[in-house]
């Protein structure tokens, strides 16, 4: 892996999760800022659900917000960095808002992206980051790029060459209805497109992007 192929995105304003009343969003990275984590906190609960897909999901405390079961409301959510070995961060969560009375066992679904190849070396978020997290959590405008769990993410990994994604969030208010926001850590092995063209994925050695869908397509190894 070329780490010096990676690039740092700059996301543009459009709204973020905390438009929605009564979400704080908070972010943590480690020291060598190659990985972190974010924490979504619902000091009144909210009603959560979950859809796990994928060929490899990484996740903790989400059967229990599937339909069908107990109806309990969630008073956090954490995205982290470190693979399976960042789930634990989620005990730090756990601690704060035990801490700040705002429930005796907190529900806090969790789930993880692999960022080890960029990450290497340093530790996966622990515990200590993920209530640094929540410390830092507040209804202000969210950050967005290479921030919390998005510090580690990238996008066209399967050439050896990725490029650096990150977090981002948008909300859109419905006139005289609610607001509808999402925040997302994108770390897909392909590549992100926009508007018909490839905006964050694998690169070739002179900075072109490969176009990984194409060129598995086309049979190229």
């Amino acid at each position: 892996m070329n780490k010096g192929k990676y690039h740092e995105v700059k996301a543009a304003t459009m709204g973020g999760l905390t438009d929605v009343p009564g979400i704080l969003v908070g972010h943590a990275k480690d020291r060598s800022g190659r990985t972190g984590c974010t924490v979504i906190l619902c000091p009144d609960g909210a009603v959560p659900g979950v859809s796990v897909s994928g060929g490899g999901p990484g996740t903790q405390n989400t059967d229990i917000v599937r339909p069908g079961t107990e109806d309990l409301p969630a008073y956090g959510v954490l995205l982290t960095g470190g693979s399976f070995f960042g789930l634990p961060a989620t005990g730090g969560v756990m601690r704060w808002l035990v801490e700040q009375r705002i429930a005796e066992v907190p529900l806090v679904p969790a789930a993880v992206i692999y960022d080890l190849p960029y990450a290497k070396g340093s530790p996966p978020p622990d515990a200590a980051l993920a209530y640094a997290a929540c410390q830092a959590a507040n209804a202000d405008p969210v950050p967005e790029g290479n921030v919390g769990a998005g510090a580690g993410a990238t996008a066209g990994k399967i050439y050896g060459r990725p490029m650096k994604s990150g977090l981002g969030t948008a909300s859109w208010t419905i006139p005289g209805g609610p607001v509808v926001a999402a925040l997302a850590v994108v770390n897909p092995v392909g590549d992100v497109w926009c508007g018909g063209r490839i905006v964050v994925g694998a690169l070739r050695p002179d900075g072109t992007f490969v176009n990984q869908t194409q060129a598995m397509l086309d049979g190229v190894p």
